[in-house]
């Protein structure tokens, strides 16, 4: 694989671990995918976000570093590549959306202490998909918790994304999944994969599937 560290990234319900998994199995490399079951203030937070905001995020913050650093500073995972469904850095934005004003100062002091120890993506790829399709996404996928979630809560973090891509000076492709299946369409999945078997000179591509 050209690229040794690719996170893929996205809103809830973008399709990040599929596009994750796909691609490392193809490539052989170590899928890293986020273990979300095992926060036990996820539930809560969708049932009551105020009071359990802060705690979730903190519990996040420390099971991504934890999984992160045991996998991206092992050598002998690293020689065949690293996909990720995830940037380190998606803590600090869902934090940002989620956190108090005073909470998220705090936060911010952690996650900067942790964040300097780890390496950073060779390659960001990154799921543009609109709220309508998101709602679909999450309601196939069938998780309890995850059923009720506003659409002006998508589209906060949709906003707190796009901020980010801005300023990121990370190498950056960013793909409108609107009409994109890489489950079922294998042709999707080929462009992609040709896509990056190839030496493109860019900072922000915005790569169209059809």
């Amino acid at each position: 694989m050209k690229y040794r560290y690719i996170a893929v990234e996205g809103n809830i319900g973008s399709g990040k671990s599929s596009l994750a998994t796909l691609l490392s199995e193809h490539f052989g490399s170590t899928a890293v995918l986020e273990e979300f079951a095992d926060n036990p203030f996820l539930p809560k937070f969708y049932k009551d976000p105020e009071r359990h905001a802060f705690p979730l995020e903190l519990a996040f913050l420390a099971d991504r570093f934890k999984q992160l650093k045991s996998i991206l500073l092992n050598t002998d995972m690293f020689q065949n590549g690293v996909i990720s469904d995830y940037l380190f850095i998606k803590s600090k934005l869902f934090a940002k959306v989620n956190l108090k004003e005073d909470e998220y100062e705090l936060f911010q002091k952690f996650f900067d202490i942790l964040n300097n120890s780890l390496p950073k993506p060779d390659l960001v790829i990154y799921l543009h998909t609109p709220v309508h399709k998101l709602q679909q996404n999450i309601k196939s996928r069938g998780r309890v918790f995850e059923q009720n979630i506003p659409d002006d809560y998508l589209r906060n973090v949709q906003e707190t994304y796009q901020q980010y891509l801005k300023q990121n000076a990370q190498k950056t492709i960013i793909i409108d999944t609107t009409n994109v299946d890489f489950v079922s369409n294998n042709s999707h999945l080929d462009q992609i994969i040709s896509f990056l078997g190839k030496d493109y000179n860019f900072s922000t591509h915005y790569l169209t599937i059809d």
